[in-house]
């Protein structure tokens, strides 16, 4: 029987190609999604893959999408932490609000949605769970101190997990991706985005795909020995 995966903010951008990724290895997918129901049914019927909404930034509610994902599809086995947004702004203008939305959303979502799903995994003696931090949470970004740090912590959040999760057969990882081609990078105005090209030495913008291919490793049975670490996917902009 195949395996189940959960990818949150799973029906578009980086999340849209994590869940085919993963739904062409081989795995049962359940597509998250917060708000757009066009946008999900659009992918569901494009796809094949089932889309189930729920706010990971609401504890209750991804408790409640995991039971729902389960009774559809089987236990969750596979869990890739995608959802996440921005509210940029330096901090002489960020709002709390702002501050708390983006670590609300980024950073909680991965402990309420780890929380629903790691109890099972360790139980049945195999899980995988991948978190997407961002090159912005390992080197900084200017005007983006709630989105760094939350992306930050991700790193933190998969180390400690991962030390957890180890000898019960629950590996966890994350992925850093650097600049990729998608809606949330095309918002980016053009002169701003030229300079941040300028700065990758591969000379472009990564492709979703190239991380959905990250994530598939480290979501399948050749990963077994890889848990707590970071793969960074970012053309060379970011070395350490």
């Amino acid at each position: 029987m195949a395996r189940v995966a959960i990818v949150t903010g799973g029906t578009r951008g980086i999340g849209e190609a994590i869940s085919l990724a993963l739904k062409e290895a081989g795995l049962n997918v359940a597509a998250n999604y917060a708000g757009n129901e066009e946008r999900a049914r659009e992918f569901t019927s494009r796809t094949g893959i089932q889309s189930f909404r729920w706010d990971v930034a609401d504890h209750e509610a991804c408790l409640n999408g995991v039971k729902e994902v389960e009774a559809a599809l089987g236990p969750v086995d596979v869990l890739v932490n995608n959802a996440g947004i921005t509210r940029d702004g330096t901090i002489m203008k960020l709002t709390y609000q702002a501050w708390k939305e983006v670590i609300d959303t980024n950073l909680g979502g991965c402990f309420n949605m780890a929380k629903a799903v790691f109890p099972g995994m360790r139980d049945r003696k195999w899980g995988r769970i991948v978190n997407i931090g961002s090159i912005n949470g390992q080197a900084g970004q200017y005007g983006q101190v709630n989105y760094a740090a939350a992306k930050s912590g991700i790193h933190g959040f998969t180390k400690a997990l991962a030390q957890e999760g180890a000898r019960a057969g629950v590996t966890v990882n994350a992925i850093a991706p650097g600049y990729i081609d998608t809606d949330m990078v095309a918002a980016v105005p053009g002169d701003v985005l030229e300079k941040i090209v300028a700065r990758i030495p591969v000379g472009r913008l990564g492709q979703a795909a190239e991380i959905a291919r990250g994530v598939a490793f480290l979501c399948s049975e050749d990963a077994g020995f890889v848990t707590g670490s970071t793969l960074s996917i970012n053309g060379g902009q970011h070395m350490y």
